[in-house]
């Protein structure tokens, strides 16, 4: 992930970069659930489901793909395009958690890989969580991931680049 973010131009990062739709789930802001997870409220399903614990709740909850369908094919193009959408997005969400919480737990992950199609594009979820130390993370050994590119970004992160 640091080589995507390396080759991408990531400063400057506003809310023009962000795809309509998940611009509008960033402005919508936060709830909380009953069971205290921490969920964006423009991807709340309006039946509560049941969840092990709030880490899978708020993973399942926040989780998406970025939207992709109107990237270039080309990988040099679109890994860049991307890597700022989901950055953007994570920015503006991650802020409106700090504004809404009062706290800077919250913490979004970033993964991008190859899809497993012919043309074989390269494809990116998004999530958000509370770590909590009576939970597992939510990527254990996080740094040991080969099979995708993936990076927890804190709203302090956001600093840098937005």
């Amino acid at each position: 992930m640091r080589e995507l973010f390396r080759a991408t131009g990531v400063s400057g990062l506003s809310h023009h970069d962000i795809p309509p739709l998940f611009r509008d789930v960033a402005e919508r802001g936060w709830a909380v659930t009953a069971a205290g997870g921490r969920v964006l409220t423009g991807l709340r399903p309006e039946t509560p489901g049941r969840y092990v614990d709030r880490l899978a709740e708020e993973t399942t909850v926040n989780g998406r793909g970025m939207t992709d369908y109107d990237l270039p094919a080309a990988p040099h193009e679109r890994a860049p395009l991307l890597v700022r959408r989901c950055l953007a997005y994570v920015c503006a969400c991650l802020r409106k958690a700090r504004e809404e919480f009062g706290d800077s737990r919250v913490r979004a992950y970033v993964s991008m890989s190859y899809a497993d199609t012919d043309e074989g594009l390269l494809t990116s979820n998004v999530t958000f969580c509370t770590p909590l130390a009576d939970v597992r993370p939510y990527i254990p050994g996080l740094g040991q991931v080969r099979d995708a590119a993936v990076a927890e970004i804190s709203v302090e992160d956001c600093r840098a680049w937005w």
